[in-house]
């Protein structure tokens, strides 16, 4: 054993930083006694061992061949031994406490139906007793989550439990301040609106929690982790090769940061699946639920959503070849979208209205050739191609964000003005040597051949 692994000033750092972790555990309120009492049985057994260890080794360090002492060695053991233990009862904790977050889960779910509901009558007293339950049931699952996140195996993990308990804080109470909007002005559309988009990607959020916590369970119990990130095959004939892709790992601020802009990409898909349900929820008999705006904004909603997957390494997008292709059949079906809106301005009365629509109108193309030019950046390396990566899912967020704002001003405009919508044209499936098809499959992506080296997910 090396004197700079013994060096007194490391070893009880590191165990002072382990034991604050501990911490988290031994005051959770949902931690049980019978697990507590084990915890810290455990860690006073490492203090013990390692003040041993460092004593002992005191003793003999001025001594030639101190290290091959057997005491030494024995006492080593003794401190991996309680490590081990240690480490054993937080992940019993923390999978205690993850098997009864379904019913947490769905409690929260419940309350959000109730808090709804009277938020929509402005049932003032009821609404203040429901968002209180729903904040313990909020606080309940951030308790697991920062538990889960000190027990997971990997990088890749505790990144993911750390952000999912970052949007579950912030975006949480998001439910209760809209409730309290609604119940205030119950007669307000935009109030009814932004209680439901919250409460959707409250729904949302449990889902990304129950997702890590069957994660952080399987890989603790030795399952391979789900998330691998995969470099891309050198292009051969017909763009193919029969070397099989290899593993590459993304550093903490690497995968911070595409974690960041998948939650972007995943709210900004929210925003815009809400504004085109509100097409197929109108009574208005004009706007017809199959015309060509919806069906194409729904179309970019799920090629951005599919992009999102990819950030957390799932989905039909397995490459970052998959991602730039995906990618570009997103700025094509944007140019598309772009043409039957402007056809659609013409039938707008002059007026405010039509002002705001071309002004958010004439932006698209901006955003469909940043993103078009960021597709075709030509990369090599890890690093280079991961910023790809990341530029291209910004300006795909950037072109999902505007288009979202004319979807919203052309439904304003339809419903005040009662304009027929036009109807879905069907496009034919292209060839490889046509034009782009309307919606990526896994077999086209298949076909294509790979005009891109570098690495990353998935």
């Amino acid at each position: 054993m090396s004197r700079n692994i013994m060096k007194n000033e490391t070893i009880p750092g590191a165990l002072e930083a382990v034991l604050e972790r501990t911490q988290d555990f031994t005051d959770s309120a949902y931690t049980s006694h019978e697990h507590r009492e084990a915890i810290l049985e455990r860690s006073d057994r490492l203090k013990l061992e390692l003040d041993h260890l460092l004593g002992l080794y005191a003793n003999v360090m001025g001594f030639e061949r101190a290290s091959l002492c057997p005491e030494v060695e024995s006492s080593v053991n003794a401190c991996i031994d309680a490590v081990k233990e240690l480490s054993k009862n937080l992940a019993n904790a923390a999978t205690h406490q993850a098997q009864e977050l379904n019913t947490a889960t769905k409690q929260g779910l419940e309350l959000v139906n109730q808090i709804r509901q009277q938020a929509m009558v402005s049932d003032i007293n009821r609404l203040h007793h429901t968002s209180n339950a729903f904040q313990d049931s909020i606080d309940h699952i951030l308790e697991v989550c920062k538990l889960l996140r000190h027990v997971a195996v990997s990088e890749t993990l505790q990144i993911s439990a750390k952000f999912t308990e970052i949007n579950l804080r912030v975006y949480g109470p998001q439910v209760i301040t809209a409730a309290k909007t609604l119940a205030a002005y119950p007669g307000s559309k935009i109030a009814q609106e932004n209680l439901e988009v919250f409460a959707d990607m409250y729904q949302w959020l449990v889902s990304d929690v129950t997702t890590i916590v069957k994660d952080v369970l399987e890989t603790s119990q030795g399952k391979p982790e789900k998330q691998v990130y995969m470099s891309l095959p050198r292009p051969g004939k017909h763009g193919t090769t029969s070397k099989p892709l290899k593993s590459v790992r993304l550093d903490v601020d690497e995968q911070e940061k595409i974690a960041k802009s998948g939650l972007e990409m995943k709210l900004i898909t929210n925003e815009m699946d809400a504004e085109t349900d509100k097409w197929q929820e109108s009574n208005n008999a004009q706007v017809e639920e199959n015309n060509d705006i919806v069906k194409r904004a729904k179309n970019m909603s799920a090629m951005a959503f599919s992009m999102y997957q990819f950030t957390k390494g799932e989905g039909e997008l397995k490459t970052t070849q998959d991602l730039f292709t995906q990618a570009e059949y997103f700025a094509e079906e944007a140019n598309r979208l772009y043409k039957v809106i402007r056809q659609f301005s013409y039938q707008v009365p002059g007026g405010t209205n039509k002002k705001e629509l071309l002004e958010y109108l004439d932006k698209v193309p901006t955003f469909v050739q940043r993103l078009q030019f960021t597709v075709k950046d030509h990369t090599v390396g890890k690093a280079a191609t991961f910023t790809k990566v990341d530029n291209v899912i910004q300006e795909t967020k950037n072109l999902m964000n505007v288009i979202s704002k004319v979807v919203t001003t052309c439904f304003e405009c339809a419903t005040k003005y009662k304009i027929i919508m036009p109807r879905r044209v069907r496009i034919p499936c292209a060839t490889l040597d046509g034009p782009l098809p309307n919606q990526l499959s896994p077999q086209a992506l298949q076909r294509l051949a790979i005009s891109h080296s570098g690495t990353l997910p998935r």
